[in-house]
């Protein structure tokens, strides 16, 4: 099963005995400020959970797929996910220390 953001809705109006529209207002602006911050080049460490890191990779060359030909791809920035040790060691189903 996905966890998808009207989820999230449900389970915070559930949880904190809010109208939906309220808790579907704290998700988004959780989402956005997630959002800017990777897109100002800055991680994102949520405490328990894990880290989105920002990370640069250079241009380098490539190929085109579907023809063979080569080509350069161009630098970019891509976000990465480092899960936390506490959450490594829940969904394993170990004991937490």
């Amino acid at each position: 099963m996905t966890l998808t953001k009207a989820a999230i809705v449900n389970e915070l109006a559930f949880r904190n005995m809010r109208e939906k529209e309220d808790a579907q207002d704290i998700a988004e602006v959780l989402i956005e400020i997630i959002k800017r911050t990777l897109e100002s080049g800055e991680d994102v460490m949520i405490s328990g959970f894990g880290k989105f890191a920002v990370k640069h990779k250079a241009a380098r060359q490539g190929r085109n797929p579907a023809t063979g030909e080569p080509m350069t791809l161009r630098p970019r920035r891509i976000i990465a996910f480092y899960c936390a040790d506490k959450l490594k060691q829940r969904v394993n189903g170990q004991p937490l220390f």
